[in-house]
């Protein structure tokens, strides 16, 4: 099993994980159905779609297949729990100059497209009511129609169960599955009924710890277009002590390295500080550690930009999360900033905490 992280594994994305196998099993016909195109235009999908190139019924004989069709509508999916910051992402998308759609039952999904195709709109953000009644239609097969047609993308949004249940308690909201039981029996069932559109997202974002810039700054970095398509990469560096962040596609545990925690001098530092790094670096398996990794990222960045993933999410942990995760996460931050084929952030989750 090659699983170095939760991932959000996307319909249309290949993910490093067995876990990832049945969704990847539900591309198999879009993929057939695609592949003499892909062979004959070398540039990328997602750039094709930010050209706007519209194949109509009658033009396309170098394709050789006239009954393919693709409209000019991009169209991102916001799904995610209650409470994880939907209205938020969606008023975000609004910034960032998308045409927005809110609480849309999945039965009139497709007369909208239409509506939209005719009002000359090229990017709409769309959070489907997924909780309604089952004559509204069903959410995860209204996507995958819209799919055959335009390009599209599904963003999940999760969070701790902690997060949401403070947070149903503070705006003193009802849960939408709290009709009995507790907030979190509320927040299981919810898990439940979302994890089909969860397995087939092409983004999945933790708002546990995320400011309302923050979740802006990752939704403008995974769907806006206009510049050269570039995978957005972050380093995360994080605490086990305080959880596993749940947007990660790759995880890499470096508590095996020498741990300045027990070192009193270096305790009250970071992973930041000269002197914690000095002492890092004194680890012999460190070396080859980097190297190792840094072959395996090598080898995995070609393969997600040609997939067109717009995302990647990289976790180091180590116990606490102030000194050997973020002293491994800086160095892998600045060994690729130099990689025009991608944009580099770094995140120290629990430095704060952790002090």
């Amino acid at each position: 099993m090659f699983e170095l992280g939760e991932a959000g594994g996307g319909q249309c994305g290949a993910h490093a994980r067995q876990a990832g196998a049945a969704c990847r099993f539900g591309m198999v016909k879009r993929r057939i159905r695609l592949e003499e195109f892909n062979r004959k235009l070398s540039a990328p999908r997602q750039q094709l779609f930010n050209q706007r190139l519209q194949l109509a019924n009658e033009g396309v004989g170098a394709l050789g297949r006239k009954e393919l069709h693709m409209g000019s509508l991009r169209i991102v999916f916001v799904t995610g729990l209650s409470g994880a910051g939907l209205s938020q992402a969606i008023k975000s998308f609004e910034d960032l100059g998308f045409y927005c759609i809110e609480h849309l039952p999945p039965a009139v999904l497709e007369s909208a497209v239409a509506a939209l195709e005719q009002s000359g709109v090229t990017d709409v953000a769309v959070a489907l009511d997924v909780r309604g009644d089952a004559r509204l239609g069903d959410a995860r097969a209204a996507i995958d129609r819209v799919r055959g047609t335009h390009l599209v993308q599904v963003l999940f949004l999760d969070a701790a169960d902690d997060l949401l249940v403070r947070r149903f308690s503070q705006t003193r909201r009802r849960h939408p599955f709290a009709q009995t039981g507790s907030v979190r029996e509320a927040i299981d069932a919810d898990r439940r009924l979302l994890a089909p559109l969860r397995e087939c997202a092409d983004v999945v974002i933790d708002t546990t710890n995320l400011t309302h810039g923050s979740l802006k700054e990752r939704i403008a970095a995974a769907f806006v277009t206009g510049r050269p398509v570039r995978l957005a990469v972050t380093f995360v560096a994080f605490g086990f002590k305080f959880g596993l962040p749940t947007d990660l596609d790759l995880l890499f545990d470096v508590r095996f390295l020498r741990n300045p925690n027990y070192e009193e001098a270096l305790t009250s530092k970071s992973g930041d500080d000269p002197e914690v790094a000095a002492f890092i670096e004194e680890d012999a398996s460190l070396a080859p550690f980097l190297a190792k990794v840094t072959d395996l990222i090598d080898f995995l960045l070609p393969c997600y930009l040609a997939e067109g993933k717009s995302q990647l999410t990289i976790g180091i942990g180590c116990t606490g999360g102030r000194h050997r995760s973020v002293y491994v996460a800086g160095r892998l931050a600045q060994r690729y900033s130099g990689d025009r084929r991608i944009d580099v952030a770094l995140e120290t989750r629990d430095l704060v905490r952790a002090a």
